[in-house]
């Protein structure tokens, strides 16, 4: 038998995987790794891991005997059923008090089943979010840990050490709560990247359409904005896309298919906040606009028969439609990032987690694809208000849209009369409007359903909570219907 010296075992060798483990060597950890591919264990001890002290294993069993106890076994595969075969493979090799941990992409609802069923046999499981991409695994990414919390003491030191860290030195990873609550904390970071993507991609339509920008005035506008307020990874890199040129020294983004694939993380978040009756809009427009673009060949037949507006690009000051447009996508933003702090507040009510809102701006400050210096502003507004119930409401934002809604209003109407389409924008606006107002029309609409189904209604003179059905044709009956609240 092999001398039990890891630290921990990780399997799955892929991309994320590899470079996680490199990671932990680099932080002076002995990983010893397995893949269910048995060649590529090799194959990255003769490589990648070429001189490390990190140890191959050819079964799983052979794995755990190289495992300090308790054995911390940290799974990089595929979400879904893989991640619940591999499990039934672990545990026969495993004893209480060892621990699993998911670092893939699992859906919440699976890990809270995962921490329950394991809890049950005496294993200790894990469920994070790792974000950041190749790059992140590699120096350091955002780890978003949940599950047991009795496994957390276990494996800080080291998800803490090879973590991205901010300014300060403070690793952009704690514990985010029970059970499946870092697995959701990783899902809403990724419903938000999607957000933050479809506002990007709406700018630089709206720039190239509405002005005739070329890629490199585009990628002068990008990196500008890049040194202000819009600071962050994704203005980076897509700053960086508009200066590749392709072998014929066009700019490559031009060649590249207007069609979006996604992995369903998005569609996870908007599906939630449906089953929350959370008015997360603007995720739910970015996941639409993409299934949008996936149906490339009806959008090709359709602009041969159905028209917009005849384009003037000329007609508009260049510098004051870009600032415009800048804030447009800041205000937007933040209307978005407000939808997915609500997401979580409403989900850690009905899951019964603790989360500690201004600790997730913190995680997701740095090593995440969503990382940006504006997340520094959401983690001073908890700082300042711990019970802040809207991020909208704190003095920062609040400022911000009101003295920026009139440009996004501009941008908006330039997008309208070009014929742009810009969901995301558009929606963000919508719902900063709705929720400031007093009054919406539901009074209508709560009369509507009173009549045709008996549904009744609240009334503004009387207490909340008291119901009301109107005989709204003197033909109806006395009887009103049930009702439910999403």
């Amino acid at each position: 038998m092999q001398n039990a010296s890891c630290d921990i075992g990780l399997i799955g060798l892929a991309v994320m995987g590899q470079n996680l483990v490199l990671n932990m060597n680099d932080h002076g950890y002995r990983v010893a790794v397995f893949n269910r591919t048995v060649s590529k264990v090799d194959e990255f001890l003769d490589h990648e891991a070429k001189g490390t002290q990190v140890v191959g294993a050819h079964s799983i069993q052979e794995l755990i005997q190289l495992l300090k106890r308790p054995r911390r076994v940290m799974l990089m595969v595929k979400a879904g059923e893989t991640v619940d075969q591999m499990i039934e493979q672990v545990v026969p090799h495993l004893e209480k008090g060892d621990i699993i941990i998911d670092g893939g992409n699992s859906h919440f609802p699976d890990t809270n089943r995962r921490t329950k069923d394991l809890n049950e046999k005496g294993i200790l499981f894990i469920g994070t979010g790792v974000s950041g991409g190749e790059e992140g695994a590699r120096f350091g990414p955002s780890i978003m840990p949940g599950g047991n919390v009795e496994a957390w003491p276990h494996v800080k030191d080291i998800f803490q050490s090879i973590a991205a860290k901010v300014e300060d030195g403070t690793p952009c990873c704690d514990w985010v709560g029970e059970a499946g609550a870092g697995h959701y904390v990783k899902m809403v970071h990724n419903g938000i990247e999607y957000g933050d993507m479809q506002l990007i991609c709406e700018a630089y339509q709206l720039l190239k359409d509405g002005l005739g920008l070329s890629a490199d005035e585009l990628h002068e506008v990008f990196d500008n904005w890049n040194k202000g307020e819009l600071d962050s990874f994704l203005i980076e890199i897509t700053a960086e896309i508009f200066t590749k040129k392709d072998d014929d020294g066009q700019p490559l983004i031009d060649k590249i298919l207007d069609t979006a694939g996604q992995k369903g993380t998005g569609k996870w978040t908007a599906t939630s906040a449906l089953d929350l009756g959370m008015p997360v809009t603007l995720i739910g427009e970015a996941v639409f606009a993409r299934c949008l673009s996936a149906i490339k060949d009806e959008r090709v037949a359709a602009a041969k028969i159905l028209h917009g507006p005849a384009h003037r690009q000329d007609s508009h000051d260049k510098k004051a439609f870009i600032e415009d447009v800048r804030r447009a996508l800041y205000c937007s933003k933040i209307i978005s990032y407000a939808q997915g702090y609500m997401l979580l507040r409403e989900a850690a009510k009905e899951q019964g987690w603790n989360l500690n809102m201004g600790g997730i701006a913190l995680m997701w400050r740095g090593g995440c694809i969503i990382r940006s210096r504006f997340l520094g502003k959401i983690k001073e507004a908890y700082d300042k208000n711990p019970k802040l119930t809207n991020l909208l409401l704190d003095d920062f934002f609040s400022k911000t849209l009101n003295d920026y809604q009139a440009a996004w209003r501009k941008a908006v109407i330039h997008a309208i009369g070009f014929g742009v389409p810009t969901p995301a924008f558009s929606t963000a606006l919508a719902f900063f409007d709705g929720y400031r107002t007093e009054r919406l029309p539901a009074n209508l609409l709560q009369a509507q359903r009173d009549f045709f189904g008996a549904h009744t209604y609240e009334r503004v003179d009387q207490p909340r909570g008291q119901f009301f059905h109107t005989n709204w044709t003197g033909r109806g009956g006395r009887v009103a219907s049930g009702s439910y609240n999403a």
